[in-house]
């Protein structure tokens, strides 16, 4: 069985070397992960990881730092052009922590889209409380390929997720007790279109609610989706790995 956690954060937190929660990984059979950047200097940090077996990574920035985009942008976007580059993002937009402006978030978000479609790269989406107002942006925009990282909507959400052609990504939260709607969810999407993730160090599954996540945990989500899908858990592992390839490589 391989999975892949197709958002994760190596060595963001400093608390753990990343060569040691990438062993962890592939003991628990996580063989590929998508290391994301939220800043340039994540991102570099994130591209500087491919020594390491089947890590892919990713160049942006995070929505709640677009007052930072002027700054930052030119190194994201030369990071992106690096043709080891797997995804642009993460970006998107978030009303719940409030630290940046939406205009700024809409901007930045605005130009990762373009920059994606210019290279035909897919896009990592972060959306907090915040469907509306990111939904409006990518109808207004040209279609992009990409994922809706940690999904946290409902059906409807879902929905138009799925047809502005994005997949879903389930995290955590699907293994917290209070999560049915977000299991109902998971039960109805379309096979081809959900991934797993872990966003580590953030979001642990829930026999490890309150300490610092890392990949090999993936695996406890993939086990509830699988639970929620009525499949085996190498079923779930087969599709979802399928999936992130085809987005990712």
């Amino acid at each position: 069985m391989q999975v892949y956690d197709t958002h994760c954060h190596l060595g963001l937190d400093g608390k753990v070397a990343p060569a040691d929660e990438h062993a962890r990984a592939a003991a628990a059979g996580v063989t590929r992960l998508l290391v994301v950047g939220i800043d340039a200097a994540t991102s570099r940090a994130a591209r500087d990881l491919q020594p390491f077996a089947g890590v892919r990574w990713s160049a942006g920035l995070h929505p709640n730092d677009a007052t930072k985009f002027d700054a930052e942008w030119p190194a994201i976007e030369a990071l992106a052009r690096d043709p080891s580059c797997a995804a642009i993002g993460e970006t998107g937009m978030d009303t719940f922590r409030d630290r940046a402006p939406l205009d700024q978030q809409e901007r930045s978000l605005r130009r990762h889209l373009a920059l994606a479609r210019e290279l035909d790269r897919p896009v990592v989406f972060h959306c907090r409380s915040a469907f509306a107002p990111l939904f409006a942006v990518l109808r207004d925009e040209p279609p992009v390929r990409g994922v809706m990282h940690c999904f946290s909507g409902g059906l409807d959400e879902a929905r138009q997720a799925l047809d502005l052609g994005l997949s879903l990504s389930f995290a955590g939260p699907l293994t917290y007790p209070k999560n049915d709607a977000l299991r109902a969810v998971a039960a109805w999407a379309p096979a081809e279109r959900i991934v797993v993730e872990t966003d580590a160090p953030f979001l642990p599954p829930q026999r490890l609610r309150g300490k610092r996540n890392e990949p090999a945990f993936v695996v406890e989500t993939l086990q509830a989706l699988a639970t929620a899908r009525g499949e085996t858990v190498a079923a779930a592992a087969a599709q979802t790995f399928a999936n992130a390839v085809a987005l990712f490589g």
